[in-house]
């Protein structure tokens, strides 16, 4: 998968979000619990796309950790709104949370494939 497809990857992640957040009930927990999600996963997409375009590799660690904390954040807030009851779409809340983890693990994976690889330049 080439930047390019995770770029698109990450917009369709957040605007599922988006859709999810839309049937959220309209009362206080809904807006709160919408205002949150739509705010990461949107960060997921613009933060990632800015890490695209990183000037160094600690450039597009520090872009790519930011990316992991949004998409951790939007896990949370799936899960908050699975364990709350609030809505009854469970099936689209763990295909959403499944694409989250999936999308975490490529993060992390490529913030250590990057930090090995600098620390093997500095070694040698």
């Amino acid at each position: 998968m080439n930047s390019t497809d995770l770029q698109n990857r990450t917009k369709k992640f957040a605007l599922e979000v988006i859709k999810l957040a839309g049937k959220l009930p309209n009362n206080r927990v809904g807006w709160t619990f919408s205002d949150q999600i739509i705010r990461s996963s949107s960060s997921v997409a613009a933060n990632y796309r800015a890490t695209c375009r990183a000037k160094s590799d600690k450039d597009f660690i520090f872009k790519l950790e930011i990316v992991i904390e949004e998409t951790d954040e939007t896990c949370f807030w799936l899960e908050m709104i699975t364990e709350s009851d609030i809505i009854d779409s469970k099936t689209e809340i763990d295909i959403l949370h499944k694409e989250g983890n999936e999308l975490l693990s490529i993060f992390v994976a490529s913030v250590k494939k990057v930090k090995s690889r600098l620390n093997n330049n500095t070694q040698s």
